[in-house]
This record gives C-alpha cells, sequence and structure tokens, in this order.
C-alpha cells in the first residue's frame, strides 16, 4: 500500500466490511452491550475463519501472507464496527499460540498497564500478577489494571491506531448523515455555519490520521507509528464528542452509538501507553536528527 490501498486490499477492507456487517451489526452490538463480559465465539471464530488473525502469517504456516499494511486495514474495519474481544493481542499470538490463527482461541496481554478481557481468554501472554478488575467506562471492553507495565509493541500501538481511526470514520459519517438529514427552523442544520465547521473539523483530522496510520503501516518506523498513534488517538476522541454535539440531545441517549465508540476510545488511548511517552519518543527523534 503506497498511503492509497490497491485493488486488492480494497477488496479485502470491503470485504472484512461486509462480514463485521452481517454478523456485528447494530442489533448484535446492543446484544453485545446487554452481555458484558461474555464473548461470542461463534463470531471470534468466524473471525478466524475468514483469516482476521492469521493475515500476517506466512501461507506455509497456514496463515494468509499478507503484510502490516493489509491489518491496519481489516484492524481499521473492526474499529468502525466497535468489534469486542481482544483482537491485538490475538492477532499478534497467531501462530504461536494454538487456535489462535482459526478463532478458536482468545488471547489477551497486558497492555499499557491494562490487560482486556482477562476472564473470557484462554490463554493470557505477558506478566499478569497482581492484576485487580476494575469498572470500566466501556461496557464491551471488560478491564484488569496492573501494578507496572511494559512498553508495548508497536505492532500493537498501531492495530490500535487503526481501530481508532475507524471509529474516528465511523463518527464523521455519523455527523454528516444526520446533518443532512435533521431540520431546525425549516432546513438541515448542516447549512448552519456551526455545524459545518464541526463536520469539517473531524474529516480533517480523519483524513490526516488515516494518512499517518497508512503511512506508519508502510514503513513500520517506530516514531511514525507513535505519531500515528497521536493523531489517530486525537481523531477518535475529538470525533465522537463532536458527532455527539452534532446530534444534540439524541446523542446523549444510551441507544445511540456514539457514546460508545467514544468510551472505547479513551480505552484505547492507554493500550500505548501515556500519551507524553509516545510524545517524548518523537521529541527525541527530531532531537537526533537536528544538525
Amino acid at each position: 500500500m503506497r498511503l492509497q490501498p490497491d485493488e486488492d486490499q480494497r477488496a479485502l477492507r470491503d470485504g472484512v466490511r461486509e462480514l463485521l456487517a452481517r454478523r456485528f451489526g447494530p442489533r448484535e452490538l446492543r446484544d453485545a452491550v446487554e452481555r458484558p463480559g461474555l464473548l461470542d465465539r461463534r463470531l471470534w471464530r468466524e473471525l478466524g475463519a475468514a483469516g482476521f488473525f492469521a493475515l500476517r502469517l506466512p501461507e506455509d504456516d497456514g496463515g494468509v501472507g499478507l503484510g502490516l499494511p493489509e491489518a491496519v486495514l481489516a484492524f481499521e474495519e473492526a474499529g468502525r464496527a466497535l468489534l469486542p474481544g481482544p483482537l491485538v493481542a490475538t492477532h499478534l499470538e497467531a501462530g504461536r499460540v494454538p487456535g489462535a490463527a482459526e478463532g478458536h482461541a482468545v488471547v489477551t496481554a497486558p497492555m499499557g498497564g491494562l490487560v482486556e478481557w482477562l476472564r473470557a481468554a484462554d490463554e493470557v501472554r505477558g506478566d499478569t500478577a497482581g492484576a485487580l478488575p476494575m469498572r470500566s467506562v466501556d461496557p464491551l471492553t471488560p478491564l484488569h489494571r496492573l501494578p507496572a507495565s511494559a512498553a508495548p509493541d508497536p505492532v500493537a500501538v498501531l492495530l490500535t491506531a487503526a481501530e481508532q481511526l475507524g471509529s474516528a470514520g465511523r463518527m464523521c459519517e455519523l455527523a454528516v448523515q444526520h446533518a443532512r438529514s435533521r431540520e431546525q427552523f425549516g432546513r438541515p442544520i448542516g447549512t448552519f455555519q456551526a455545524v459545518q465547521h464541526l463536520c469539517a473539523d473531524m474529516l480533517v483530522r480523519t483524513r490526516t490520521a488515516r494518512a499517518a496510520v497508512h503511512a506508519a503501516a508502510v514503513t513500520a518506523d517506530p516514531v511514525d507509528v507513535h505519531a500515528a498513534r497521536l493523531l489517530a488517538d486525537e481523531a477518535a476522541v475529538r470525533g465522537a464528542r463532536d458527532c455527539l454535539q452534532v446530534h444534540g440531545g439524541m446523542g446523549f441517549t444510551w441507544e445511540f452509538e456514539a457514546h460508545l465508540h467514544l468510551k472505547r476510545a479513551w480505552v484505547r488511548t492507554y493500550r500505548a501507553g501515556p500519551a507524553t511517552e509516545s510524545e517524548e519518543l518523537m521529541a527525541a527523534a527530531l532531537l537526533d536528527g537536528d544538525p
């Protein structure tokens, strides 16, 4: 992928979107909210059968044989759909944990001082000694807090950024749809300058984050990855807030999905550790390159 997906990559992205629309649509999302802590194992196995977890495994090892750019596109769609579960950890351990690639095993691992879906996982990679259950702001992501955290894998950071990007794109899409259809004073609210500015800012943040995430998928450079992480975090969190603003009172209702995207975006910001660590990494790289 050269910043823009080619035909095969677009087909992969569309295939993942179609699968998730069919198997994890609005009704399934609501069912998952009402069943916190319960993972849909059947859906997990379907993801495995579709190659979601084995995308980057070599074909000789039973994988799909694709690369990081393709994984980023798939995780962007997972973020757009708010797909629950320790997707990143299971993807990273495909090929090392028996059954993970096929979706028969759920794998979790510590990230950013937290561990997701600890009780639902079949395999835990990494040290979770002293893990304490905590009340998660996201009803779709049960969490345990750890006494200490290690630096996350850059690939995990990038795949999380891709999920954030998917959320940002979905929020922008919903905000624009509502601005076009909702009328006040006899005209669509999208004709009001304040709403136009909110939607335009969402679009700019999303497209900027997408360029950074896709570029980092090509270079795999840790500095590029952390830059993409910061932009994607901002696009997801601010995008969800702005989407709530555009929708007004109905945006804050339990039935509307924007609050779920906002809460998931907050949780994802912790996977890569504090934002200051990403900022310091980028600052150090800039200083090292300063003649």
